[in-house]
């Protein structure tokens, strides 16, 4: 637990996103929730690109075990869905258009995979620890913006 008033802004650093599979282009982010924020990178879907021309986005965060997530008033179709995504995936959920950002297990996980409440279309990652948006708490203000 962090001490009230803690600033968790030090993972704003420079630093290489890791690639994505066949040289895709990206779009560099900045994912703020809450008193967190970090470093990414939006790939080339045609979901991506799409998020992308509507950037900054922003709601209000909810959490779903080591997910947050917000609600947008984007609505796209499934993309080559993900069941199952890993740490630092930030996805495009269809049937909530809203966009998560996943770190760990959810409640529909099976062990320790991270799961889903259903398939999302993977739009990008966050670049050093994704586990600091465990501080991260519903209500908090979260945002996708260009770097």
């Amino acid at each position: 637990m962090r001490p009230a008033g803690h600033n968790v802004l030090q993972n704003v650093r420079a630093g290489p996103v890791r690639p994505f599979a066949g040289g895709q282009t990206v779009q560099q982010i900045v994912v703020r929730a809450g008193q967190v924020s970090l470093k990414g990178a939006l790939n080339d879907s045609r979901t991506a690109r799409e998020i992308r021309s509507r950037l900054p986005v922003s709601g209000t965060g909810s959490r779903w075990g080591d997910e947050v997530y917000f609600s947008t008033d984007i609505d796209l179709p499934p993309e080559d869905p993900a069941e199952v995504v890993e740490a630092g995936d930030i996805g495009y959920w269809p049937p909530g258009r809203a966009i998560c950002i996943f770190w760990g297990p959810t409640p529909a996980s099976r062990g320790s995979e991270i799961r889903p409440a259903s398939p999302v279309n993977v739009i990008g990652r966050v670049e050093g620890d994704p586990g600091l948006l465990a501080a991260v708490r519903d209500g908090d203000r979260v945002s996708i913006e260009p770097a």
